[in-house]
């Protein structure tokens, strides 16, 4: 398995709604998890660059739950902004799950695709209500 595949899976999951995940992943949770840290509420330093590229400089803080289970010697991690443990935990099991080379083809296809294609729409949806908003302003020359 290589990062950016698993980087993809965590992005989809970490941004789509708790009550999809509570939707989609129970079918699939054969076995219990073994819970390693149980979702837990913390505070995150944001770094930022100044000009997108240049020196480092600490943005402010946000608050991030996180929790981590053993699911069939696979471990999970699941990150998540804000103080939904439930969201954490239910991402941490995804992530254990889909690590899983017997299962991975079917559970991406299953979870992470209709996911992404969600997650493109709900994008796509708020670029048309900003473009609909949009205020074109212009110059007009002078003395010409």
């Amino acid at each position: 398995m290589d990062t950016s595949t698993r980087q993809r899976w965590l992005r989809a999951l970490a941004n789509s709604p708790v009550e999809r995940l509570q939707a989609l992943l129970p079918p699939a949770l054969s076995a219990a998890p073994r819970w390693l840290r149980r979702a837990e509420t913390g505070l995150m330093m944001l770094q930022g660059r100044s000009g997108g590229a240049g020196a480092r400089f600490n943005l402010g803080e946000v608050s991030v739950s996180r929790a981590t289970c053993e699911i069939n010697g696979h471990v999970g991690h699941g990150w998540v902004r804000g103080g939904d443990g439930r969201h954490a935990e239910l991402i941490a099991q995804a992530d254990a799950l889909l690590q899983d080379s017997a299962r991975h083809g079917e559970l991406m296809l299953a979870w992470i695709a209709p996911l992404e294609a969600e997650l493109a729409e709900r994008r796509a949806a708020r670029s048309r209500e900003g473009a609909a908003s949009k205020v074109e302003f212009f110059t007009m020359v002078r003395g010409e």
